[in-house]
């Protein structure tokens, strides 16, 4: 009841504030204020004012407020013991270690096992010479070309 009165107040002493600042002729300022002061009349026709009343002076919500607290810290702190014991290289949600007796194998991509054969360096046979070492002027033809079809 007490609030409904202070909203009630406020409003009018806003719009009293709205009328005097439309008698100066601020026509737009004045329709600004009233609209704010119509604010907390509005809130107490919805009901809105008696509803966050409520919810603030009884003790049982705030016990589920800070149930809800409590909830969320045990998460979070479940979550960070998690991490912590999986270590820095593990991310949550692989499948755990083998047990101490069996070797622990790490899972290993496809063609990160694979020897990298470059170019013609395949088994060689055995009469076949190494080719002779690119001379210094031919590692840069192609960087001139490229320099000559610029205009460089």
């Amino acid at each position: 009841m007490l609030a409904e009165t202070i909203c009630a107040a406020v409003s009018a002493a806003g719009l009293g504030i709205a009328a005097l600042t439309a008698y100066r002729r601020r026509f737009l300022a004045a329709t600004r204020i009233a609209a704010y002061a119509l604010v907390p009349v509005a809130l107490v026709m919805t009901g809105l004012v008696e509803w966050v009343s409520g919810i603030v002076f009884k003790p049982t919500v705030w016990a589920g407020f800070g149930l809800l607290g409590l909830a969320w810290l045990l998460f979070v702190a479940t979550r960070a013991v998690e991490r912590r014991r999986l270590g820095t290289s593990e991310k949550p949600g692989k499948a755990p270690k083998a047990a101490k007796g069996s070797p622990a194998r790490e899972a290993v991509a496809p063609a990160a096992s694979a020897p990298s054969l470059g170019a013609g360096s395949g088994p060689r046979p055995a009469g076949r010479q190494n080719p002779p070492a690119a001379a210094p002027a031919d590692d840069f033809s192609d960087i001139e070309a490229i320099l000559k079809k610029h205009g460089i």
